[in-house]
């Protein structure tokens, strides 16, 4: 079936949900090795097959990654290259071009702070990244979109978006959240180091106090974090504070391994 739908002139989002489903067969969020070397040679079968020229976009994608054994590709670079109806997932790298207007835009849709995006806030969401790009869209769409969304990234099926699985929307080279993965530490490390970085004990941290945590954990952890981008991090990370004070609850997103 996803050989199928790479023959046509136009995929659904749900087709493409099956398309990347198919490649993906590991289900660890990317197309990697043999799997999307597979998809490159039955790529160019499908359009072969259905009279179709490989588009530039898809001429560029296989001198890329053709005889690259050791690429792999998020659904962002995917959704590039195939003819998708509204090409819906590129709507959020319109909104959303670095990872400090992905957070603004997270805190402001998990309207009840609870630390993950349900059903509803993704649907308000999409709802206002539709408006915004000035796209034609009903409530079937809507629904399908959200639905949709929720299937891609929802990697525990919890009917829900945590920060990090909302991420995955970000391209790689955008995503410091990808890095951050590696030194999430368990709740109680996580509290001990917020209050010692909270040197005024006022229960949030400052833009001093985090620049402190940040160096000292790029010192920890140089083989994931680079101290060159310390600004970086810290300008997406305090996009999460309210008005600069930066909660523990906010913090925790970033740097707590369990859920809540």
């Amino acid at each position: 079936m996803a050989n199928a739908y790479l023959q046509g002139v136009e995929i659904s989002a749900t087709q493409f949900l099956d398309i990347w489903r198919h490649y993906d067969n590991d289900g660890n969020g990317y197309i990697e090795g043999k799997e999307l070397q597979n998809f490159i040679k039955e790529l160019q079968e499908a359009r072969r097959e259905a009279g179709l020229e490989l588009t530039e976009a898809m001429k560029a994608f296989v001198e890329t990654y053709g005889q690259n054994a050791d690429a792999k590709i998020g659904m962002v670079e995917l959704v590039q290259i195939l003819p998708t109806d509204e090409n819906f997932l590129l709507f959020f790298r319109q909104q959303l071009k670095s990872c400090a207007e992905f957070m603004q835009a997270w805190r402001r849709y998990d309207a009840d702070h609870s630390g993950y995006i349900e059903a509803d806030e993704l649907k308000s969401f999409l709802r206002d990244l539709l408006q915004k790009a000035k796209k034609s869209y009903d409530d079937k769409k809507l629904e399908e979109y959200t639905q949709t969304t929720l299937k891609m990234f929802d990697s525990n099926n919890d009917g829900k978006l945590c920060l990090a699985e909302m991420a995955r929307l970000l391209p790689d080279q955008e995503n410091f959240l990808l890095k951050f993965q590696n030194v999430k530490m368990p709740a109680k490390e996580f509290n001990t180091i917020f209050e010692l970085y909270d040197q005024d004990g006022n229960g949030y941290m400052d833009e001093n106090e985090l620049d402190a945590l940040l160096k000292d954990l790029c010192e920890k952890n140089q083989k994931v974090l680079d101290i060159n981008n310390i600004a970086t991090y810290k300008n997406a990370i305090m996009a999460l504070s309210d008005g600069g004070k930066l909660y523990r609850t906010e913090l925790a997103l970033v740097l707590c391994a369990d859920e809540n």
